[in-house]
């Protein structure tokens, strides 16, 4: 069996042939009629009022972050279980984050544990959906009304997921996706905000073209930053995002090969959904309680001989030397015994049923 990477994207002719026509239109850097395509038709995804392009999911967050007026000496409550992005993104407005315990069952931030780590300092949360579960919003956006906090959603892995009805990116202030290559869609590099707030989406606007004046131009008023997604990569987005449902049915299937080849193995545990929830399987995970951190890195070694790439889970924040501060239980129990396999859009059955018989040979 050839080598199976844990992701890579596909790029289809349709694809292609917008990126060649914004090539050939000459707009190529971050003005042209693809960025405004594309943030319609996300907005539209998401059916949110507004939908802003940006040059990655990290400054996305970033972006929002200062928007809302998050400042130094703030607090703002993460999950400690994500990846480095969230954290760093508070850290670069001076504001410090907080981290929370996370569920077993989602592995997304715990309600319980964000109440009791608010003080008069907090001004946020961010929700991370992670791996493509989205978080509990309800709960969530309920603690946000009672002590007056933002809520912004890092949506960076969970393009279409939903809780009933409504998708992702449109519970919180403010929402963030990812459109890296590893994303469910991409543009290469690449990010998107969602909001329903017109003037948090204007303050935004402004803020990610250098902060200059809409009718004075190359006057600036205060601080700003490039924080624009091009017209090429917007293209690419237009592309993708016109098949994001067949992207995300696959997904489903791919969930569903695996659930059906390990079903038997009664050590391994999938990727779990709450009832009323649609996960959009960013990574198909499983957790295997009998491993600890060596033990995974000698399986996932095993796994290569294979041919067949995995990886870790996210190492928490609180092990991390920026923000080292004592790990729960929880989530120490998750990324020791955590692993992510193969999934992207042009898997075949045959490689997920080659990649669990080699998974259950080397257990």
């Amino acid at each position: 069996m050839d080598f199976i990477p844990v992701s890579k994207p596909e790029i289809t002719f349709s694809d292609e042939a917008y990126v060649n026509e914004a090539v050939r239109s000459g707009w190529v850097s971050s003005l042209g009629e693809f960025i405004n395509k594309f943030e319609k038709n996300f907005s539209n995804f998401c059916n949110t009022k507004y939908a802003l392009t940006v040059s990655n999911g990290t400054v996305g967050l970033h972006l929002s972050l200062v928007a809302l007026g998050i400042k130094p000496g703030d607090e703002v409550i993460i999950p400690d279980l994500t990846f480095i992005a969230t954290a760093n993104a508070v850290s670069y407005t001076g504001a410090i984050p907080v981290l929370a315990d996370i569920e077993l069952d989602s592995l997304c931030i715990c309600t319980k544990s964000i109440e009791k780590l608010i003080t008069s300092k907090t001004k946020a949360i961010i929700a991370v959906h992670l791996y493509g579960h989205p978080a509990n919003m309800t709960g969530i956006n309920r603690l946000a009304k009672k002590y007056g906090l933002y809520v912004i959603e890092d949506a960076a892995e969970a393009h279409g997921a939903k809780i009933g009805d409504q998708k992702v990116g449109s519970f919180g202030d403010i929402g963030v996706f990812s459109l890296y290559g590893n994303k469910i869609i991409t543009t290469g590099e690449g990010g998107v905000i969602t909001t329903n707030n017109k003037k948090l989406y204007n303050k935004m606007t402004f803020l990610r073209d250098h902060a200059m004046s809409s009718d004075k131009r190359y006057w600036h008023t205060e601080i700003g930053f490039n924080y624009r997604m091009t017209n090429l990569q917007a293209a690419l987005g237009v592309g993708q995002l016109e098949r994001i449902s067949e992207i995300l049915k696959k997904r489903e299937f791919i969930f569903e090969w695996y659930s059906e080849e390990l079903i038997n193995v009664p050590e391994i545990r999938l990727n779990s959904t709450k009832e009323g929830y649609k996960n959009a399987y960013w990574l198909i995970y499983i957790v295997l309680p009998k491993l600890n951190d060596k033990k995974r890195n000698t399986l996932m070694s095993k796994l290569k001989e294979y041919n067949i790439d995995s990886r870790p889970f996210f190492y928490p924040m609180s092990q991390l030397p920026m923000y080292k501060t004592n790990t729960p239980d929880s989530v120490n129990y998750i990324f020791e015994k955590g692993i992510n396999l193969p999934t992207f859009n042009e898997i075949t059955r045959e490689q997920v049923r080659y990649i669990c018989n080699s998974l259950k040979s080397v257990l």
